[in-house]
């Protein structure tokens, strides 16, 4: 929800609030927008689970991916952190932060989880245990 600021006054017409009221600069960053979760894909092949978490402009410094026995945690803080000198007409810090958890299944090798960060999305490449690949069939001979 958003509050605009209106006055009666007919010096100052109601779309000059409108546009003092708006981030003209970021038109589509609102404080609702800050607080998204990234889009995450999962994706199993026989030998492991890959995790694609979008998260553009985010340095990778930013993440922390946490193994809590079988919760897996990945989460990121970025503050904005521009010293600006001068008087604001409007500022609204740019503090951005997620966290999202999930629970792995018995048969991964937890020891074993890699993530790296390319092009705006961090991959998580969560390996099965051996016992849990499906094995190839097999002829049974009928003796």
């Amino acid at each position: 929800m958003t509050l605009i600021r209106r006055t009666n006054n007919d010096l100052f017409p109601a779309f000059f609030d409108d546009f003092f009221g708006r981030d003209v600069f970021n038109p589509g960053l609102t404080s609702h927008l800050r607080s998204i979760t990234p889009a995450v894909n999962i994706r199993e092949d026989e030998d492991a689970y890959h995790v694609e978490l979008a998260a553009p402009g985010v340095d990778k410094k930013d993440f922390k991916v946490e193994l809590d026995n079988d919760l897996l945690t990945i989460s990121f803080e970025k503050k904005d952190e521009k010293e600006e000198k001068g008087a604001y007409t409007k500022r609204e810090f740019s503090n951005q932060s997620f966290s999202r958890s999930f629970n792995l299944p018995k048969s991964v090798e937890n020891s074993k989880i890699a993530a790296k960060y390319i092009d705006g999305v961090l991959n998580l490449d969560i390996p099965k245990k051996e016992e849990a690949k499906q094995k190839p069939s097999r002829l049974i001979k009928i003796g």
